[in-house]
């Protein structure tokens, strides 16, 4: 086992870094903001502060089980996860949930819109239209959110977070 002058394991170390690394342009910061501060943190307290119409009513009409247990646990994790990612803190990590929500309100929600009926347990709603188009306007703010979170997933947070800060602390405790 390896160790540096402070006495930490060099594998632990590298494994630090590679998770806080970022070669992205601190203008990343703007995806944060869109994802992080726009769109997660406020749905995410919308949901507890209004249940009946964003958290565990809403999971309720569009077939989700257990709302009572998911709509505040979703609501939860949008809130940390979002607040992380506005920070640039645990980046990476933070996107992983707010991925999975994505591809969950996809699945319930656009697709039976696409279909224009009922989709595995999840109802359609009352729209004007069905159908591709419909599908495809309803969802440009999930797939927006989806990409946003896949890029910080992929890039990290950007030069001006924590994540950056902390990658930095950890690169020079292993010269």
């Amino acid at each position: 086992m390896n160790t540096t002058l402070s006495g930490a394991n060099t594998e632990e170390i590298h494994w630090r870094a590679m998770l806080f690394a970022t070669s992205a342009s601190g203008w990343t910061i703007l995806v944060r903001l869109l994802v992080g501060l726009i769109v997660f943190l406020p749905e995410g307290i919308q949901k507890l502060i209004f249940p009946d119409i964003l958290g565990a009513g809403r999971f309720m009409h569009i077939g989700i089980p257990y709302p009572d247990f998911t709509g505040p646990f979703v609501a939860v994790f949008e809130i940390v996860c979002g607040g992380l990612i506005i920070l640039g803190l645990l980046t990476r990590l933070a996107t992983i949930p707010l991925i999975i929500t994505m591809i969950v309100a996809i699945v319930s929600t656009k697709i039976p819109i696409l279909l224009g009926h009922d989709f595995w347990i999840f109802h359609v709603p009352k729209l004007p239209r069905y159908g591709l188009w419909s599908a495809a306007h309803e969802a440009r703010a999930d797939f927006c959110m989806l990409l946003g979170a896949l890029y910080l997933l992929i890039e990290g947070a950007g030069a001006w977070s924590v994540d950056a800060r902390l990658a930095r602390k950890f690169a020079f405790q292993t010269r």
